[in-house]
């Protein structure tokens, strides 16, 4: 079993970004880290096509869902697309090639060569990635955005109290993120299964799987806590880059703090497969929110 995988679950509207990850991937890769990525069955031969070369290793959905035996494919299919990907993220250590996989996803675009040193201590114990988010919720507080603040502790008090952790809430992102096998498998065995559910019940009851891992690897401590900044730049809105080229950072400045950049599809729509998403009023507007700094 291998120490680290990268992996990413993807879908045809995020086609571009993923090949605009893989192509980063194969250029800065420089120890051949094995990349998988996972995709709906229906999708695969469309992205057999675009990434031919690239040194993916393409794999469908159903490949791992069916790894679990508590999950019914049936039920899985039901699933919007927002909570069916967690799942499949969260899943994937059931495959079982590696001990821990460096989680990305499509949006992602590594700007540096990166190591698996880079990921894990000693060459087995991930970094984990967890802070009280005062990054981003500093930066929302001054551009007058409180609900971002009210979601975080909000989201953070339910799994701290599903799970029964007093004291500070934190953030275990934003991804990628390096997650660990042992970590979901004590997830499943000391509360999951205990209450009869499968992780398709949890995803339903809160879909925040990075809070899922981190707050199982807190609790139930299946491999030694080694904390660490973000891996990558994550502009989750778009004013949030604007700032930055508007005071000169640009991503060979980034480079030196971050392994990649997230620019989030949720304003970035660009890139979306076939074409930018959305109808022609609603194109409009996400311009014209971008242009005045609210997007």
């Amino acid at each position: 079993m291998l120490p680290l995988v990268l992996f990413c679950k993807s879908y045809s509207v995020d086609l571009k970004r993923l090949v605009r990850l893989a192509q980063s991937v194969r250029k800065f890769n420089i120890e051949k880290i094995p990349f998988y990525v996972s995709v709906p069955p229906s999708e695969t031969q469309l992205f057999e096509e675009h990434l031919a070369g690239m040194d993916v290793q393409l794999i469908p959905d159903s490949l791992i869902i069916e790894r679990n035996p508590h999950i019914k494919q049936t039920d899985f299919d039901l699933l919007p697309g927002n909570l069916a990907q967690q799942i499949v993220k969260s899943e994937f250590w059931r495959l079982g090639v590696s001990r821990s996989y460096l989680c990305l996803d499509s949006d992602a675009v590594f700007i540096r060569e990166f190591r698996t040193q880079d990921y894990l201590y000693d060459g087995e114990i991930p970094y984990t990635v967890i802070n009280e988010a005062h990054d981003l919720l500093g930066d929302a507080l001054s551009r007058n955005k409180p609900e971002i603040l009210r979601n975080f502790h909000k989201e953070a008090a339910k799994l701290q109290e599903l799970l029964g952790r007093t004291g500070k809430a934190y953030s275990f992102g934003p991804m990628p993120m390096v997650w660990h096998r042992e970590v979901w498998a004590s997830l499943e065995t000391h509360y999951l299964s205990p209450q009869g559910m499968n992780f398709l019940d949890a995803i339903r009851l809160a879909p925040l799987e990075s809070r899922w891992y981190g707050e199982a690897l807190l609790k139930f401590g299946a491999v030694p806590l080694i904390p660490s900044e973000p891996f990558f730049k994550v502009y989750h809105y778009g004013w949030q880059l604007d700032q930055d080229n508007k005071n000169g950072v640009q991503v060979a400045e980034l480079a030196h703090l971050f392994s990649g950049v997230i620019y989030q599809s949720s304003w970035d729509r660009a890139l979306d497969w076939p074409v930018e998403g959305g109808h022609a009023a609603s194109k409009l507007a996400r311009r014209f929110r971008r242009a005045i700094g609210r997007a």
